[in-house]
């Protein structure tokens, strides 16, 4: 398991090494990847706090995104949850859930999450104490669906 350190910052505390680095892996993941042309640049990180995992060199090798509860009628949002294809399968994922969960506890306290998930990943949020909400839906080519952790559990 690669060793990384972890960062937890809102988006003006960002500095511009580290935005660059977290939009680099958001764009090898989704776009270059998974070969989805959408706008990544959504008018959502500024209001986020971005949660990451940066290796020796700098780069950011996993990521996610917590849309306050306040932007959302007092539900979390996590999202934009990338991990480098080098580690994958090795918990890192997890982990940076993980820590999102402890965000949320922290800041907001015990509240109900809610996540946009691509749709062959819904075990994985399952695992993590996650339930789908809803039917399939198409997001820029790629099924998702709308999952929801009904109140923020750091043990799941």
């Amino acid at each position: 398991m690669p060793s990384l350190l972890w960062k937890t910052k809102p988006f003006h505390q960002l500095n511009v090494f580290e935005l660059h680095a977290i939009y680099k892996l958001r764009q090898e993941v989704f776009v270059v990847e998974q070969e989805c042309a959408y706008l990544d640049a959504d008018g959502q990180d500024q209001f986020a706090i971005h949660v990451f995992g940066v290796d020796d060199d700098g780069k950011v090798m996993v990521y996610c995104r917590v849309i306050p509860p306040e932007n959302r009628m007092g539900e979390a949002i996590i999202g934009r949850v990338a991990t480098h294809p080098s580690i994958r399968h090795q918990g890192i994922g997890k982990q940076v859930m993980q820590k999102a969960f402890k965000l949320i506890d922290d800041q907001y306290g015990k509240i109900s999450i809610l996540i946009d998930a691509q749709y062959y990943l819904k075990v994985f949020y399952e695992e993590l104490g996650f339930i789908q909400q809803g039917d399939i839906f198409d997001l820029d080519g790629i099924a998702h669906i709308r999952m929801k952790k009904e109140v923020n559990s750091l043990v799941s």
